[in-house]
């Protein structure tokens, strides 16, 4: 009998911590899961201590797999795996919140069948011990059931597009992902990024269940803190952003699709694309032939996707684009072009500031002299 949840685990040099992991996960009340546990090739020992407690548990199984940089080949290979009805993403280095489970298991039975139910995330300082909770879908703003393409609608009102894309945020239905061939991009870091809006945009039924049930702990040396100067994952936005503008060339081109959501995704999309190559500081810090190579595996074919998410942007949006096309295609004029950026941004800067003066001064407010 297949269990109710499949939890797919992500170990790497996680030694300190796999045992708190695997212990918030095995004294859930809830016992009708398994555990997936992804080794990758470790430097400490991971791989003994998983070993050691599989011994007397057998709902928690593993696999080895070479060291990749980032948790993608364990999910994969953990969603091929898995047998259980529902699918939960857990880091080596995290936790699962006491009887969270028995929780999730109610609101989805109340529910059954949805292919993503979001949840919430209690962020934390493992030095401070400060938290934060991550909701993209609050209950005074969200309704009961969303459609995908109505959740992505929901998100770009609520947060302009910058939703917490965590994989962990959610629960989803096995044969949903199986359905979509959805995966991860091999050796991509910030694979989250990546995978959600995709994930979002497909999903029939959104069930947001405003369940705090995964406790993220926020460390100096993980894989996505420990940044090694600037363009450390430049490589890795690229491939992130060329994924995503090829995946909305491909669904815009589907009978039915809402124009609505060509804007939702240029909104966020374009904007990020921009700034992560074309901001004032990003071009200080980031040699221009490091953002030269990248873009080229941005348009590596060609401009079309690009152009076709472009076209339902903002009139400055455009332009910029058409700016950073020219600094693709001229090399001539690169100068060119990161001048008028610097302009943009700089002009940009000016009036956010002036706005925000505007809005802090008391004089300016119904009550003022």
């Amino acid at each position: 009998m297949k269990p109710f949840f499949s939890i797919v685990m992500a170990c790497c040099d996680v030694e300190p911590y796999i045992r708190e992991a695997l212990d918030s996960v095995m004294k859930q009340s809830f016992g009708d899961w398994e555990c997936i546990c992804g080794i990758e090739e470790s430097k400490d020992k991971t791989e003994e201590i998983i070993r050691e407690i599989a011994v007397s548990e057998p709902r928690i199984r593993f696999f080895n797999h070479p060291r990749s940089g980032s948790c993608s080949a364990t999910r994969n290979i953990g969603i091929d795996m898995a047998r259980g009805e529902y699918v939960i993403f857990l880091d080596g280095d995290d936790t699962i919140a006491d009887g969270a489970l028995a929780r999730i298991a109610e609101k989805i039975k109340a529910r059954p069948g949805a292919d993503l139910y979001p949840c919430v995330i209690v962020a934390y300082e493992e030095d401070s011990g400060k938290r934060e909770i991550r909701e993209n879908f609050p209950p005074e703003s969200s309704p009961e059931e969303l459609t995908g393409p109505g959740a992505i609608i929901l998100l770009d009102r609520l947060w302009s597009g910058h939703f917490c894309p965590m994989l962990q945020i959610c629960v989803f239905r096995r044969e949903f992902l199986i359905e979509h061939d959805l995966k991860c991009i091999y050796g991509l870091r910030r694979q989250d990024s990546e995978f959600s809006p995709r994930a979002i945009y497909l999903a029939k039924r959104v069930v947001p269940l405003h369940e705090p049930f995964y406790l993220y702990r926020l460390r100096a040396n993980s894989v996505s803190s420990a940044a090694k100067g600037a363009g450390y994952f430049h490589k890795d936005w690229a491939i992130i952003n060329k994924s995503l503008f090829a995946f909305h060339a491909k669904v815009s081109r589907e009978t039915g699709f809402d124009r609505h959501i060509s804007g939702c995704f240029a909104r966020y999309w374009v904007s990020r694309f921009l700034y992560l190559w074309f901001e004032p500081k990003t071009m200080r810090s980031i040699p221009r032939e490091r953002r030269v190579e990248t873009l080229n595996i941005v348009f590596s074919d060609g401009f079309d996707d690009f152009n076709m998410l472009l076209k339902h942007a903002g009139r400055s949006k455009r332009i910029m684009g058409w700016w950073a096309r020219v600094f693709v295609r001229c090399p001539a004029l690169r100068w060119l072009a990161e001048q008028f950026f610097r302009c943009y941004f700089g002009l940009s800067d000016m009036r956010n500031k002036k706005s925000a003066a505007h809005v802090g001064d008391p004089s300016r407010s119904n009550g003022g002299v």
